[in-house]
């Protein structure tokens, strides 16, 4: 049996309940997410563990209770590693102590909703600024990470891996570290130009750069990790050198890499103006040839989740303005690359314009070096 409850009153909870795992789960999806789940150790069809440990990707912010008459040492270890308890309550036990529990937990959930409060009203705003600065020194870097990001929001849900937010701030500042490369090498990098050996080095180095800028912010441990190990292949050769291999490699950093790979071969073939059945053909196939590169059942679920072309904002179903720089507004998405007179990529296509980024534009135009007008299109409307 599992039940789940969203609310107290003086001890009196609102509660669904439910005769086994999957139809909880079921529950979960429908009218979740709820405050406190109780589940049996011991149902028909899966085990308390299993549904514990499936509801947290449903439901993350869930307090957990584990029903239990017999708990050997394993099942306790397997049930707080993967089910992540708050408490178990030994059979048979009391009304009063039922309550208890369950006002514990209810307390302990308020907490936690009022820390992720904290996290995204403060460390969501640091990282929206941090973002915006990126922006005023390399609007392309930005871009690039924007785009990646709303890919990995998609691609994070679809493969049940969480938690979502650390996916997505990792995603958004992957590329951080390139922002301390000389503007000429950002260039050269971005028009695939042969690099010295100098230059190829200072490149492979940018992720660690983002990662000690990272480390150093409370509650950002895990985006450093998956920033740092970007670009590392799944069976253990690229940076850093010594890095753990295979699904010892932190989750997210294995989905950055495909996404981050992913893109440069579509962007590389709609460059060709292959067809778009052909550009994901072509990306999935010599990605498929690069052997031990990426996680194979990932890989896989990547091209699952994107049917066409990664995440993007760009649609074909809304119509494209011709707009100067005067006229465009935050949050309406690039069409085509925004390029100086010579060239140079300023903000790529795909991307949602800022207000940091806008002005950056506008002070470059009144130099006389931005290319006008520019493509773009309004936001889907929410």
């Amino acid at each position: 049996m599992v039940e789940t409850f969203q609310q107290v009153s003086v001890n009196r909870f609102a509660a669904d309940t439910a005769m086994g795992g999957e139809q909880a789960l079921e529950l979960i999806r429908r009218r979740g997410p709820y405050a406190v789940l109780i589940s049996d150790m011991t149902m028909p069809g899966m085990s308390g563990v299993e549904f514990l440990e499936q509801a947290q990707v449903l439901s993350p912010d869930a307090v957990r209770i584990m029903l239990t008459g017999n708990l050997d040492q394993k099942t306790a270890v397997d049930a707080v590693n993967r089910g992540q308890i708050f408490r178990f309550l030994h059979k048979p036990f009391s009304l009063t102590g039922l309550i208890l529990a369950i006002e514990l937990a209810l307390k302990h959930h308020e907490m936690l909703r009022a820390e992720r409060e904290l996290l995204e009203g403060t460390l969501m705003g640091s990282v929206k600024a941090m973002s915006e600065v990126i922006g005023l020194v390399a609007p392309d870097i930005l871009g690039r990470g924007r785009r990646l990001q709303e890919s990995m929001r998609r691609f994070g849900a679809f493969a049940g891996a969480g938690p979502s937010w650390e996916l997505e701030v990792a995603a958004l500042l992957s590329p951080l570290g390139s922002a301390a490369l000389p503007l000429r090498l950002r260039q050269k990098i971005e028009s695939r130009m042969a690099l010295t050996a100098e230059e190829t080095a200072m490149a492979q180095r940018t992720p660690q750069v983002g990662h000690d800028l990272l480390a150093a912010i409370p509650r950002l441990a895990n985006v450093a990790q998956i920033v740092l190990h970007q670009d590392h292949a799944f069976a253990g050769s690229g940076f850093p050198a010594h890095s753990p291999i295979g699904e010892a490699l932190p989750i997210g950093a294995r989905m950055l890499k495909l996404l981050k790979d992913r893109l440069a071969l579509e962007d590389e073939g709609r460059a060709k103006k292959l067809p778009y059945s052909r550009v994901k053909q072509q990306a999935h196939e010599t990605m498929k040839r690069r052997t031990g590169q990426y996680d194979p059942q990932l890989l896989e679920k990547c091209f699952d989740c994107f049917q066409d072309y990664l995440g993007t904002a760009v649609s074909e179903n809304r119509g494209v303005q011709s707009l100067f720089l005067v006229d465009v507004m935050p949050e309406q998405i690039v069409v085509a690359d925004i390029c100086t007179a010579e060239g140079v990529v300023l903000v790529s296509a795909g991307s949602r314009l800022t207000p940091v980024v806008i002005e950056h534009l506008r002070n470059h135009a009144e130099m006389g070096g931005v290319m006008q007008p520019v493509l773009v299109q309004d936001p889907e409307a929410p």
